[in-house]
């Protein structure tokens, strides 16, 4: 039996820990106006509501990557949960709105240590080059999938029960893997055998915490997220839009500064310097922002322009899951035969066509001819380009750093949807008609697909891809005589 198949129940595990991180992004995407008309919110509590939980994931990765590289990755693993777990306890029991925001808040911390620390067990599971890129093909569709996942169920759980039921997903989740956290292997990312404490690097090899970056980079990413959240509801020139992107703005200038000072930087300025690593992350941000985009604009057409019930809306989806599935299956063996640029240029031009056709919307648009050609399209792209681009991100990174690339890929995938969507809703906003609106965004991000295609296929090739696979093998060799010497 190989190793990968020997390690298939954890990588289950971890992989289902990280669609429901996504999966909690999304929980309260259709029953929001459920929630607001229960607690009397205003357009702005309803707007911190719908940001809490990703403001505080995305402020907090590199951090949690850090943790990961300084304590391991089960350890943090199981923090993340045991937080997480706990902050949707109080989501489905809040009395009142700010037990519910503080505990979206929390839900969000919770899943900042808990997903860079599950990539850096699946490295460890799968210590071999090979291996490892299949397993990180797999992961990259996963976050879509918890996606899709969350629009289906929350609008069905919604409609038969209530809201609150919908957090029982992160808690399942959350005791399965603290219950079965201890199948998963003691040995720290770097792949060293297991210390003292078990599970944990030794002090000598542990980076440095570093947290005036961390602090730094934590509020300049909430600051500037809030500020491109908030831009759908004031506008661009409000300044409850304009001061908030100006701080983040600011600090992370200050945070780049620092990192260029300190000796152990929590983001190394080189890291982002790789070609691929860099159009890669660019292909995350883009295809997360055209999902987002789908879901948020086909819900508020199909319930405020064609008149759809709750439960409707979400059985609109149920192609596009069933295409990301299938699409999902097969993108890992195509990216090893074909190789990560080519099945992520590839899935990148798929998305922008299924975009492209969904550009086409009209006031009456039918179902069948003009939305389900680009919700099978769309989403059987994205499964690709995730796929190949989560291999090109992860790819050549020491597995001492793994938690920082996991850290990194999870930021892009938050912050494409949050600057995106806020971008694409704005250019909507520029037109007289709704829809005529929504059909301007569909363009645009189909265009922003197509060209973040080109760069992958023609900037990532300026490198051999066999240089952004570095094997770790005899690295990994040289660790284990030297401890077992």
């Amino acid at each position: 039996m190989s190793v990968a198949t020997a390690d298939r129940p954890g990588f289950a595990l971890l992989g289902g820990v990280q669609a429901t991180l996504i999966f909690t992004i999304m929980i309260l995407s259709v029953p929001l106006p459920l929630v607001a008309r229960e607690f009397g919110l205003g357009p702005s509590g309803v707007l911190l509501l719908s940001a809490a939980y990703g403001l505080s994931f995305s402020a907090l990765l590199l951090l949690g990557g850090r943790l990961t590289d300084r304590h391991g990755g089960r350890r943090l693993l199981r923090v993340g949960l045991a937080l997480l777990g706990a902050a949707s306890i109080a989501c489905a029991l809040a009395p009142g709105y700010p037990v519910l925001l503080a505990s979206r808040f929390a839900q969000g911390v919770g899943a900042a240590l808990a997903a860079p620390a599950a990539v850096a067990v699946v490295r460890v599971l799968r210590p071999e080059p090979a291996d490892y890129r299949r397993a990180m093909a797999a992961w990259g569709g996963l976050s879509v999938l918890g996606a899709t996942a969350g629009n289906l169920l929350s609008g069905a759980v919604a409609a038969w029960v209530s809201w609150r039921w919908l957090f029982a997903v992160p808690v399942l989740v959350a005791l399965v893997g603290l219950a079965r956290s201890g199948s998963l292997p003691l040995a720290d990312p770097a792949g060293r055998p297991p210390a003292d404490p078990p599970g944990r690097p030794s002090a000598d090899c542990r980076p440095a915490l570093d947290l005036p970056g961390a602090a730094l980079a934590a509020a300049g990413v909430c600051a500037a997220s809030y500020g491109l959240v908030a831009s759908t509801e004031h506008g661009w020139r409000s300044p409850g839009t304009l001061l908030p992107l100006a701080a983040g703005l600011a600090l992370l200038l200050a945070f780049a500064a620092v990192e260029r000072r300190t000796a152990d930087p929590l983001l190394p300025p080189g890291f982002l310097a790789d070609r691929r690593r860099a159009t890669a992350l660019a292909a995350v941000m883009a295809t997360a922002a055209g999902t987002a985009l789908t879901f948020l604009l086909l819900a508020l057409y199909l319930q405020q322009v064609r008149g759809w019930g709750v439960l409707a809306t979400s059985a609109a989806f149920l192609p596009y899951a069933a295409a990301l599935l299938t699409a999902g299956r097969l993108a890992g063996p195509l990216t090893a035969r074909y190789g990560a640029v080519a099945v992520t240029a590839g899935g990148l031009a798929l998305a922008a066509a299924g975009l492209g056709l969904l550009a086409g919307l009209a006031p009456g648009s039918d179902y069948a001819t003009g939305l389900l050609p680009g919700l099978l399209l769309l989403p059987a792209g994205a499964a690709a380009a995730f796929a190949g681009a989560a291999v090109l991100a992860t790819a050549g990174v020491p597995p001492e750093r793994t938690g920082l690339a996991a850290g990194v890929l999870n930021t892009a995938m938050e912050l494409g949807p949050t600057a995106g969507v806020a971008a694409l809703m704005a250019l909507a906003a520029t037109r007289p008609s709704v829809v005529g609106g929504y059909a301007t965004a569909f363009a645009a991000a189909g265009a922003a697909l197509a060209l973040t295609a080109l760069a992958v296929a023609t900037l990532a090739r300026a490198t051999p891809e066999a240089a952004t696979e570095t094997d770790t093998a005899p690295e990994r060799t040289i660790q284990i005589k030297e401890h077992l010497s």
